[in-house]
């Protein structure tokens, strides 16, 4: 007995039919543990992916005209964590770093960006972002899902990061070193990031604070009503390997830790300097 099409089911053979070629064909090989209904443990489901890659490729390839540099430093296999620098008003920046890899990584593999804690909380979006690999910031995910030799994307500047006003745009705010502990404690190298062109995408000239929609701590004042149709420029890094430097027991040690960490940022400072000294301006 046939089943009738499910609209999701729609959705996706819509999606994947107008995908062009070499979209499709990543999402095809992405490897995915189903866990027996349709979905991987942490709520990957390819159909989504193929979704959400027709909705949004336009602002990879035509509004924001992605650049990429230096995808091959990205480990073809097993647990890595990109630490990417953070900005610009909404978080476009992590948008594009998944539609990038999507796009160019080889073998293809899917990034799983780490939510702040009020995002799995938002209504409807907070599903989609499920769906299509995104996991709640808990150690219980996060342990799991390097465990099982996922791709983790961490922006340590966190909410001021992406809150920053445009005079401090590319300079990096406070660096959590969580990234580093993980990376750390179960043997993941780290991929530094930068994104160029993020930060001026929605200049923020102001900020009110204490307001609290749906759990965002502030409400930001923008100079401008839209994102700007500036160019992304990501820059990947050499891996650097933490476990070759660090034993698993240096996990519990905060000095060991901040250490890491601060290599980290270095390296991804390194990035940015460098992007933005190559750029020829925000719209090229």
């Amino acid at each position: 007995m046939s089943r009738t099409p499910t609209l999701a089911s729609r959705l996706a053979a819509h999606a994947r039919a107008r995908l062009p070629a070499p979209w499709r064909d990543q999402i095809d090989r992405l490897r995915y543990d189903d866990a027996g209904h349709g979905f991987d443990a942490l709520g990957l489901h390819p159909d989504t992916i193929a979704v959400g890659a027709q909705a949004l490729r336009w602002l990879y390839e035509r509004y924001f005209r992605v650049v990429s540099h230096g995808i091959e430093n990205i480990p073809a296999a097993g647990p890595a964590i990109l630490a990417s620098n953070h900005g610009g008003g909404l978080p476009f920046d992590g948008m594009m770093i998944y539609l990038d890899v999507l796009r160019n990584s080889a073998p293809p593999r899917v990034v799983r960006p780490i939510l702040d804690h009020f995002v799995p909380g938002l209504p409807f979006v907070s599903t989609f972002f499920a769906r299509v690999g995104s996991i709640g910031g808990s150690r219980g995910n996060v342990r799991y899902a390097l465990e099982q030799g996922e791709l983790l994307l961490v922006f340590p500047e966190g909410t001021e990061g992406i809150g920053k006003p445009i005079w401090k745009r590319y300079q990096l705010q406070e660096w959590r070193v969580g990234h580093a502990e993980l990376a750390i404690r179960y043997r993941a190298p780290v991929v530094p990031v930068a994104v160029i062109g993020a930060e001026e995408q929605l200049p923020q000239i102001g900020r009110i604070e204490g307001v609290h929609v749906l759990g965002i701590p502030y409400l930001p004042i923008l100079a401008t009503p839209l994102p700007l149709p500036v160019r992304f420029h990501i820059h990947y890094g050499a891996p650097i390997d933490l476990p070759a430097l660090y034993t698993a027991e240096d996990a519990d040690d905060p000095e060991k830790v901040a250490a890491a960490a601060a290599l980290v940022k270095e390296a991804v400072a390194g990035l940015i300097r460098r992007g933005l000294d190559e750029r020829e301006g925000i719209f090229r």
